[in-house]
């Protein structure tokens, strides 16, 4: 029986936690953001925690993983899911279920349902909004990414208020993803929720107010299941650039910093004080995208010689700071589907580069997109300079981060792509059939391989994505990764942020997201 087999049993023998025993989960995540406290001593209580984001909150995109930071935000802290992964494995951990059971074919789960669960306008949390949620989900106008698994959900018991039961069409390796993923929304205000106006959720906040590119406002939610926040309010607010979230930061008006560049935020830290935070658990990976579409790309010798040409050393420790690590595969060190050979494939070797390029012919430029957000642009201009050395000419093509985000989801490029992806640090057949970039079912690439969408059936179909059958068909994606090359891996990176020393028990989870539930703010140590 695999590690996550066992973790779900106990979950499925354990059955109803206490309040206080989740509460004290969450909170022990990880305590590297943490200001220290006496024993016993309790966490400060009131204020108000200032949050710098870059981009507004976009009704249109909320359920979008990855579309905006400050949609993620909004949704993990005025909403709750039926579980929360922990941030240094695959368990899951209750939220507003409890307890679980899986079916022995895998086709079913039972989820018992928290008692006394009100959401912020007082309405009683039932079975119902389960599938309401996860039906309001899929219909849109967002397109989340775990829309695939959603679908594959067929029928809902919601007989018992306190307990409803999840068909499958197949067995779902990834379902906890989802549950992790997908909050639980009020079905009732959806409309409202669509138009920005009623953000109604269970959550340990409530939506007060936004305005728009400038900023949002939460208040305590006092009868929130897990216990009343030690914050009185968190107010995010939209910074216009990197360089403003890293002033705004240094003259005290902003506690968290969330967005810098990496130099500006090892600067805060290393020379003036603020307190360090990376966000491990929620690691992301930049790459080059190819679009196959593009005749010169077709040729796998091009594709090659962009892989071998790429310094990934230099971009990991001269942009990231080191806040990562060069990988060929597209998994983090500690994900089931990682293998430390598969990644030392590709490493930068200009001669082999040039003599691919030979074979190839000549090539005329291509096109590289990236985002003006963030370290794209230098990225882009490494990447350039690699290309250049063994013979390929890149032209080098901005996009602001909407146009670049609509393009992926579009397969829209043409040529070259700069951007990060998540995912990989789920399950790792969510990977190959929900991540755009990846998805074996239509993908940003134009890929289409029958071999690797019948490995990402089977790593998906199965109830354990820790079992030997997953592990097989793991193995076999990243063979496909690694020989076809429909993108080119560059490093796993993280992100690191800077707080005030005043902010205590920051927490996070694997989607970057922040979580205040449970943060607080001390007098001593704020600007």
């Amino acid at each position: 029986m695999s590690h996550r087999a066992v973790r779900l049993l106990m979950f499925a023998v354990v059955g109803v936690m206490t309040i206080s025993g989740c509460q004290s989960a969450v909170a022990q995540l990880d305590d590297s953001a943490t200001v220290s406290l006496a024993p016993g001593q309790s966490a400060p209580r009131g204020g108000d925690l200032r949050v710098g984001v870059l981009g507004d909150l976009s009704p249109k995109t909320f359920l979008q993983i990855g579309s905006d930071a400050l949609n993620g935000h909004i949704v993990s802290n005025v909403y709750d899911t039926l579980i929360r992964y922990a941030r240094e494995d695959l368990t899951p951990k209750p939220a507003l279920a409890t307890g679980w059971k899986l079916a022995p074919d895998g086709r079913a789960l039972t989820l018992d349902l928290r008692d006394g669960v009100q959401f912020h306008n007082g309405r009683t949390f039932v079975s119902a909004d389960v599938e309401q949620s996860l039906k309001a989900y899929l219909s849109g106008p967002w397109k989340p990414q775990f829309k695939r698994t959603a679908a594959a959900i067929t029928s809902f018991d919601t007989t018992d208020p306190h307990r409803v039961v999840l068909h499958f069409a197949h067995p779902l390796s990834n379902i906890f993803d989802l549950l992790d993923s997908a909050p639980i929304i009020d079905a009732q205000t959806l409309p409202q929720l669509k138009a920005g106006t009623i953000f109604n959720g269970t959550g340990p906040f409530k939506f007060v107010s936004w305005q728009p590119n400038s900023s949002v406002r939460l208040e305590r939610n006092d009868q929130y299941w897990g216990g009343a926040a030690p914050l009185d309010s968190v107010t995010f607010v939209q910074a216009t650039d990197q360089q403003s979230l890293y002033t705004r930061l240094r003259t005290g008006q902003l506690d968290v910093a969330y967005g810098m560049t990496y130099h500006d935020q090892q600067l805060a830290t290393g020379r003036y004080g603020f307190r360090s935070v990376t966000l491990k658990g929620a690691e992301q990976q930049q790459y080059v995208g190819i679009d196959l579409g593009n005749p010169q790309l077709s040729d796998i010798r091009l594709r090659q010689a962009v892989a071998y040409a790429i310094d990934r050393p230099r971009i990991i420790g001269d942009v990231f700071r080191n806040n990562g690590y060069v990988v060929n595969a597209p998994w983090p060190n500690w994900s089931p589907a990682y293998r430390a050979e598969d990644n030392t494939r590709y490493r930068r070797d200009v001669t082999k580069a040039k003599s691919l390029v030979a074979a190839h012919g000549p090539v005329s430029p291509i096109s590289l997109d990236y985002s003006t957000r963030g370290v794209d642009r230098i990225i882009a201009e490494i990447v350039q300079s690699n290309l250049k050395d063994v013979g390929i000419p890149v032209i080098l093509r901005p996009n602001d981060q909407t146009r670049q985000a609509s393009k992926l989801i579009g397969g829209e490029f043409g040529g070259l792509w700069l951007l990060q992806h998540a995912f990989a640090q789920f399950t790792p057949s969510t990977l190959a059939v929900s991540a755009y970039p990846f998805n074996a079912a239509k993908n940003s690439s134009g890929y289409v391989n029958a071999d690797y969408a019948a490995a990402a059936t089977a790593a998906w179909s199965v109830p354990d994505g820790e079992s030997d059958v997953a592990l097989s068909a793991y193995r076999k994606l990243t063979e496909r990764f690694l020989s076809d090359l429909f993108l080119v891996e560059i490093g796993v990176v993280f992100q690191p942020l800077a707080t005030s020393p005043a902010v205590g028990n920051l927490d996070w989870d694997r989607r970057n997201q922040f979580h205040f539930a449970t943060t607080y703010l001390t007098k001593k140590g704020r600007q």
